[in-house]
């Protein structure tokens, strides 16, 4: 082949793949809904998802991201299912199956497993409605036959990337319905780079007695002590009530200490900034970070919904820093 071929060839396979999503997008219709409702309606059981072969792989997609997303689920090998993975399904399950002919032998023994159970509800995705998948599934779901790309017309490609985007289009449709948003998304990916710029400020900030608490009556000389062993920079103030009223940093303590000869008895709340800066716990850390540079602080305390004399947390630049959030 002609090396200028090549770039045809690459053409010819995305555009036949594009032609079978076309057709795809077509067939959906009432069975897309049964599932949505189906599987949002599971409360007690599982989302088991199987196939052979292509189908296979592609059922360890679908139970992927249908995980990622809000919809907890597991792939469960065909083959090993005839062979005592079956006890996984119980009552209440939801079983979908893909098989592009639906006549998988490795598939006949859970078809008829699901079949014997009527609390289990089993799902079929195929492209052939004479087979024992389609007939004997609760939701019958009809994939159109598509031309594969390359010659021969026999290489799962265009099919099985529209058992890809099917599985897709039922994840993210299931995702939207339990309003499943980035900060669910985060808590499930909280080593990736995206769940890295969702942690929130609740993810990372100090709480209970990492908190440098102190009363507002206390003189100066022992809040000197109380910073310097709790080696953070800043304590939170607090009034008799138990409300956060001020905050003061190691450095008023130097620019008090040049204002006043004897500071060490002049009571806190005489000198401490009022009013403190104080971000909601659900707060992306990214965004308290631009605050504390806007604003020229290293700290930052947080509260619960607009309760901002209610300090349950602080967090620092240093503890975003080293959670590698920039």
């Amino acid at each position: 082949m002609k090396k200028n071929n090549y770039q045809k060839v690459a053409k010819d396979v995305i555009q036949k793949e594009i032609d079978g999503l076309k057709k795809l997008k077509l067939y959906i219709g009432r069975s897309f809904d049964q599932i949505i409702r189906t599987i949002m309606s599971c409360k007690n059981g599982k989302i088991i998802v199987s196939g052979v072969g292509k189908s296979g792989i592609i059922s360890k997609k679908w139970a992927a991201t249908f995980s990622s997303t809000g919809t907890p689920s597991f792939f469960m090998d065909a083959s090993n299912a005839s062979h005592g993975d079956m006890g996984q399904i119980n009552s209440n399950d939801i079983v979908i199956l893909i098989s592009l002919s639906g006549a998988s032998e490795e598939l006949k023994n859970i078809i008829q497993y699901c079949s014997r159970n009527k609390n289990i509800k089993l799902i079929g995705i195929t492209s052939n409605k004479k087979s024992l998948l389609y007939k004997n599934s609760d939701i019958k779901v009809f994939i159109p036959n598509v031309k594969e790309a390359g010659p021969g017309n026999f290489v799962p490609t265009s099919s099985t990337t529209n058992q890809l985007a099917l599985g897709d289009a039922i994840a993210i449709s299931c995702m939207q319905a339990r309003k499943f948003g980035k900060l669910e998304f985060s808590k499930v990916h909280p080593s990736g780079s995206l769940g890295i710029k969702l942690r929130t400020v609740n993810d990372i900030m100090r709480t209970g007695k990492k908190i440098p608490f102190v009363k507002d009556n206390i003189t100066m000389k022992k809040a000197l002590k109380i910073i310097n062993d709790k080696k953070l920079g800043v304590l939170i103030i607090k009034n008799n009530k138990g409300s956060t009223i001020g905050i003061i940093t190691d450095g008023d303590f130097k620019r008090i200490a040049q204002k006043h000869n004897k500071f060490e008895n002049l009571l806190l709340k005489k000198v401490m900034k009022k009013n403190p800066f104080s971000v909601e716990r659900d707060t992306l850390a990214a965004s308290a970070l631009s605050i504390m540079n806007s604003k020229k602080i290293t700290s930052l305390c947080v509260h619960i919904n607009k309760n901002k004399k209610k300090t349950i947390g602080i967090i620092h630049m240093h503890d975003i820093l080293k959670s590698n959030i920039s």
